[in-house]
């Protein structure tokens, strides 16, 4: 079970419809919302306890810093495997898929927006078994 769940996009509609998501699964009370994946980020290396099991959705074509590059700074901080992240990007280049593949430690699942309700209990139902 996922302590908290981070909503990672530029764009404030795709984290409010992402939200509404959640809503429905009814996890809203464990979601944190950022259009800045500095903050993010910030907000990811602060928490209480490092060990929780945490899953972040995040884009990769952001303008203040990628979501390759969250994930880089993931991996030069040495993050716990207890944040798992899913890409959900709007992106279709091979060339992507293949760079997300390096995060194989964090990253599950590299997802095409938009992100479909049914997409995210599948995963979760898996998640959770594991």
């Amino acid at each position: 079970m996922y302590k908290e769940i981070y909503l990672v996009d530029d764009e404030d509609l795709v984290n409010t419809i992402n939200a509404v998501h959640f809503r429905k699964m009814g996890m809203e009370e464990k979601l944190k919302s950022f259009t800045n994946p500095e903050l993010a980020l910030d907000d990811l290396r602060f928490r209480e306890n490092q060990n929780d099991r945490t899953l972040v959705l995040l884009d990769i074509n952001m303008p203040e810093m990628s979501g390759f590059e969250f994930l880089e700074f993931m991996v030069l901080e040495n993050f716990p495997e207890s944040v798992e992240v899913l890409l959900v990007t709007s992106s279709v280049l091979d060339s992507d898929r293949q760079e997300a593949k390096k995060y194989g430690k964090y990253v599950k699942e590299f997802i095409a927006k938009p992100l479909r309700i049914e997409h995210l209990e599948s995963y979760l139902q898996v998640a959770y078994v594991e």
